[in-house]
C-alpha cells in the first residue's frame, strides 16, 4: 500500500511539474555568526582525495539560506526536461572486478534514481553548477552552490564536536545514511566487496529518500551521509590563505588539476569522512554514484517573505509521502 501511495503521489506531482515553475525546496534560514573552521585531524587515508583540514581558522559568515534537503531526482529531472541539458554520461561506480570503475551510466539510471525523492547522484560539479544557474535564471532569486565555509558552518549548527550530533560515532546511524552493517551486506551481495563499516544500522543499503534522518540544529537533513555535496570552492591543499568572510575560495586553485571540494560524505563513507570538518574533492566533470550530489544555497537580501523558505507545497507533500512509504 505504501508503494502504491508513493507511485500515485509521484504521478500527480511529476506530471503537474513538467511545464510548471521550478520546484523550490524548503529552505532553512542560517543566521550570521563566527566559527572556527577546520581541525587538526591528519589527512584521511593517503590524502589524495582529502585536502588538509588545517590550519583551523576563524571565519565570519553572513546570514544565508540553505536547502533543508539535498537536491532530488525530481528537481534535477525537471531541469533536464526544461533545458535539454546533457549531464555526465559516465559515472564512477562499485565494480566486482576492480572495486571501483568508470561506467557508462547516468543520474537517471534506475539503480541511481530509485524514486524521484532520492538525492540525485552521478552528477558532476559542472552539472550542479548548471542546475543552480538555471534555477536562478528561472526564479530571479540568487540561488547558487554554498561556499565551503558556509557549508561547514551550517553543518556544525553551533557545535564544535566532531559531528553535529556529538563526538560519539555510535549515534551516527540516527543522523546519517553511512557505511554501516546494512551497506556492508549489500556491497558484498551486489559487488563482491567486503567493507569495514561502523557497527550500526541506518536502515538503508545505498542512498535513501532525502530527509529520512534526524536534522541538525539548523533543521538541515543529511548534512552527514546519503550523498557528498559539491560546494562552490575549488581545491587548495589546506586553509593557508583561505577567505575569512565565508566567501567561496575560487582563486589560486591547486595546480594539480581542475578539482572542486565535496563535503559531508555519502552512504558509502566511513565515520571519519562524516565529521563536520572533513573535506573531499572531485574533478570538475567527475560524476560518481559513490556518490556526489548537492544542495542549493541562496543569498537572503532579495527575498525576505516566509514564502522564500516554505518551498513548493506540492513537492513538500509528495516528499512527505515518499518518506512515509520508506518508513
Amino acid at each position: 500500500m505504501k508503494h502504491i501511495t508513493l507511485i500515485f503521489a509521484c504521478a500527480i506531482f511529476c506530471s503537474a511539474q513538467a511545464d510548471a515553475a521550478p520546484i523550490l525546496p524548503p529552505m532553512a534560514s542560517i543566521p550570521a555568526g563566527v566559527f572556527t573552521m577546520g581541525s587538526t585531524e591528519p589527512r584521511i587515508g593517503d590524502g589524495s582525495h582529502n585536502p588538509a583540514e588545517g590550519p583551523p581558522h576563524e571565519v565570519r559568515v553572513a546570514a544565508f539560506r540553505l536547502a533543508k534537503y539535498e537536491t532530488t531526482v525530481a528537481q534535477f529531472r525537471q531541469f533536464v526536461a526544461a533545458t535539454g541539458y546533457r549531464a555526465a554520461g559516465e559515472c564512477w561506480a562499485f565494480d566486482r572486478t576492480d572495486g571501483i570503475a568508470l561506467k557508462e551510466s547516468g543520474w537517471n539510471a534506475p539503480a541511481h534514481a530509485p524514486t524521484d525523492y532520492h538525492p540525485v547522484i552521478c552528477v558532476s560539479w559542472n552539472d550542479a553548477t548548471a542546475y543552480v544557474q538555471w534555477l536562478a535564471r528561472e526564479t530571479g532569486r540568487p540561488f547558487r552552490l554554498p561556499s565551503e565555509a558556509e557549508w561547514e558552518y551550517a553543518a556544525r549548527a553551533g557545535t564544535s564536536t566532531k559531528y553535529s550530533s556529538g563526538d560519539h560515532p555510535e549515534q551516527l546511524c540516527t543522523y546519517a545514511n553511512m557505511k554501516d552493517r546494512r551497506f556492508k551486506a549489500a556491497a558484498l551481495r551486489d559487488h563482491g566487496l567486503d567493507m569495514l563499516v561502523t557497527d550500526c544500522d541506518d536502515g538503508a543499503e545505498y542512498t535513501a529518500v532525502v530527509g529520512m534522518y534526524a536534522p541538525n540544529g539548523y533543521g538541515l537533513h543529511d548534512m552527514m551521509g546519503n550523498v557528498a555535496e559539491w560546494v562552490a570552492d575549488c581545491q587548495h591543499p589546506d586553509y593557508r590563505g583561505a577567505p575569512a568572510d565565508g566567501a567561496a575560495w575560487i582563486r589560486g586553485c591547486e595546480a594539480e588539476g581542475d578539482y572542486f571540494i565535496t563535503r559531508g560524505g555519502s552512504y558509502s563513507s566511513s565515520r571519519q569522512v562524516l565529521r563536520s570538518a572533513a573535506r573531499g574533492h572531485g574533478g570538475r566533470g567527475n560524476a560518481s554514484s559513490l556518490g556526489e550530489g548537492f544542495r542549493i544555497a541562496e543569498d537572503t537580501g532579495s527575498c525576505m517573505a516566509s514564502a522564500c523558505t516554505e518551498g513548493d507545497a506540492a513537492f513538500v507533500e509528495a516528499l512527505a509521502s515518499a518518506r512515509q512509504a520508506r518508513d
